[in-house]
């Protein structure tokens, strides 16, 4: 046989590379318009956790909604634990506050006694001791002139009226009272005009 034989001989049931494609209008398929979903369309669709659910089975959706649980649990765990966090950091410095409050309160003394001149070491420290005060949110409260308020307040002394001042009015501060934001690290020890009753 020579390579011409070849050439021309055909296999049965070979159609070759000539063969029609498959489509869905020789198969009787209806042509594709534009209200079908294309396979992209499907893919790229997102997917409702109640349809996963709902294709899903029954074992596949006990451990969905297991799952579920779990997300709802850690995202409450997170929020407990940045709400803890922050009381933490509240708790730790008004620990340090108040362990400075009587530093604070002999550098009120020594001020008002003249001990701290203007330009010495000491009152340089005082000034520094003070500014990280501020710093850590601390802020002093009870001066001569105010209302007496008993939530804030601690009348250690009731005086008679000297100059005409209202009852209930703030006469001296033995020591200032000092809170960081809402918490109270110490309420003002004053002495208050007018009786105790």
């Amino acid at each position: 046989m020579s390579d011409k034989d070849f050439e021309n001989t055909e296999v049965p049931g070979d159609e070759g590379s000539a063969a029609p494609a498959s489509d869905p209008q020789s198969q009787g398929g209806n042509p594709p318009d534009g209200d079908e979903l294309t396979v992209d369309d499907i893919i790229d669709a997102p997917q409702t956790d109640d349809a996963a659910a709902a294709d899903a089975s029954p074992e596949d959706r006990d451990l969905l909604l297991d799952l579920k649980r779990v997300q709802a649990e850690y995202a409450n765990y997170r929020r407990r634990t940045e709400e803890q966090r922050e009381v933490e950091i509240s708790r730790a410095k008004g620990s340090v506050a108040k362990g400075l409050l009587p530093v604070l309160d002999d550098l009120d003394r020594a001020e008002k006694h003249g001990d701290l001149a203007e330009g010495s070491a000491i009152a340089v420290i005082a000034e520094k001791l003070r500014g990280v005060v501020a710093r850590l949110g601390v802020e002093t409260y009870g001066v001569a002139g105010d209302v007496f308020d008993p939530k804030q307040h601690e009348a250690i002394f009731y005086a008679p009226n000297p100059g005409g001042a209202p009852d209930g009015t703030i006469l001296d501060v033995v020591e200032v009272g000092y809170r960081l934001g809402d918490i109270e690290l110490r309420p003002a020890k004053v002495v208050v005009a007018g009786s105790a009753e």
